[in-house]
């Protein structure tokens, strides 16, 4: 498919449509966090729609009226009293929008499954000529539309993690969506609100993950509903309980990669993952439920590798969902300042594996006017970190999507084998 061009057609800045509030907003605890300051990528597919750069553009600018501070710029302050935190400097200067067209359709390359036949960076929002990276690394927001000859389009996102995180991150582009269907404003009123978010005394910051000599193979499996039920309605026989597909695909993941890597049996390994926080905290939150900012806890289940290697995945089940019972009081420790380490360090140690649900977070009920998207493709820059994530599949494919990134070359084959073996 090398005759397949990406032609980028214009580049802007798309600022606020009216004019916004001036200033400084603080960011939180959670929001400062260094690894936060990452661009969050991701590809969005949509199989119709017309001329779908122009009717994005506008409704990104009337929504952020709203949204606001995703017009600004990321500074650090100056004061004496804040050694320099992160804050976010609402000077309405805009999102970063870029409009291109491919020279093929969605299903010349396949609706964009793996492998993609078009590279990500294509698809991506990266100003041309590049910026120099101290202003780069100011944006919060950066946006492409690529129209395919089919009238199809891939909405591609570079969003800050430190404004926002997942859930934040689509309730905007359901605002987006909403307006370019005709909305006035968003049926969510956003909220900042970051007053509420615990700033724990005491709880010093882990160093940011080492980068290592491990490149972790990319792999995506389709999960049948059928493979999903027969473990659900196992647990459910076994248990008198329900269990969610996230909970039976992580625990299978972690069985099969421990099983894979072959780790020493006493050795200790752990299942991360990040969990909701805002339930936690909904006498300080707006009502309204428009908080956008990063709200979440990782959870932390460990266990021997003797133990995973001759557990069922329905005891690992079991194990996962008690770690899940732990949300309230390690959430309530941390905001007092009385835990142990640092529970939000992310690790490039081998023996951990991070793991994140997207199928929740409103990001395939997003609506320009044409309908949700065909999928969505979350993309990772780090390939040294054991990462595991679900994801629903296209629309032609009931059941889940996992997109992981967790084993080294040598192991990739055990793994598959393991996650397709109904058996354990």
């Amino acid at each position: 498919m090398s005759n397949i061009t990406v032609s980028r057609l214009s580049q802007k800045v798309i600022g606020p449509a009216e004019p916004t509030p001036g200033g400084e907003l603080r960011l939180s605890w959670l929001d400062r966090y260094p690894t936060q300051r990452a661009l969050i990528e991701s590809l969005h597919v949509f199989k119709e729609g017309h001329e779908p750069a122009k009717v994005i553009g506008g409704a990104l600018g009337k929504a952020l009226v709203y949204y606001y501070p995703l017009a600004g710029r990321l500074v650090e302050s100056d004061g004496d009293d804040d050694d320099g935190e992160l804050r976010v400097a609402c000077t309405g200067e805009g999102v970063w929008f870029t409009e291109a067209s491919a020279s093929c359709s969605l299903k010349d390359v396949d609706f964009l499954e793996h492998p993609l036949m078009i590279s990500k960076d294509e698809l991506l929002p990266h100003p041309n000529p590049t910026l120099d990276p101290s202003h780069e690394n100011k944006l919060i927001l950066l946006a492409q539309v690529t129209e395919f000859t089919c009238g199809g389009f891939v909405v591609g996102f570079r969003f800050c993690h430190a404004v926002a995180d997942g859930p934040g991150a689509a309730q905007f582009m359901a605002a987006v969506g909403e307006i370019a269907r005709g909305a006035t404003r968003p049926s969510v009123e956003p909220a900042w609100a970051r007053d509420a978010i615990p700033d724990p005394i005491n709880v010093r910051r882990g160093p940011l993950p080492e980068p290592s000599k491990s490149k972790l193979q990319y792999l995506a499996m389709d999960i049948s509903l059928d493979y999903i039920n027969r473990f659900k309605n196992q647990f459910l026989e076994q248990t008198g309980q329900r269990c969610s597909a996230f909970e039976v695909l992580v625990a299978k993941a972690w069985q099969s990669r421990t099983r894979a890597v072959n780790f020493r049996p006493e050795s200790e390994i752990h299942l991360c993952f990040a969990m909701n926080a805002r339930p936690l905290l909904h006498q300080t939150l707006p009502p309204n439920g428009g908080f956008y900012g990063n709200c979440y806890y990782i959870m932390r289940v460990s266990a021997t590798c003797r133990r995973i290697l001759h557990s069922s995945v329905l005891e690992i089940v079991k194990l996962i969902k008690e770690g899940k019972k732990r949300l309230p009081a390690e959430f309530a420790r941390w905001a007092k300042g009385e835990v142990i380490g640092d529970p939000y360090q992310i690790t490039s140690d081998y023996g951990t594996l991070l793991v994140s649900d997207w199928t929740r977070l409103g990001f395939a009920e997003v609506d320009y006017g044409w309908g949700p998207p065909v999928h969505v493709v979350p993309l990772t820059n780090l390939d040294y970190i054991a990462t595991c994530i679900l994801v629903k599949p296209s629309a032609q494919k009931p059941g889940a999507r996992l997109i992981t990134q967790c084993v080294a070359a040598e192991h990739l084959t055990p793994f598959h084998d393991g996650m397709i073996n109904l058996e354990y």
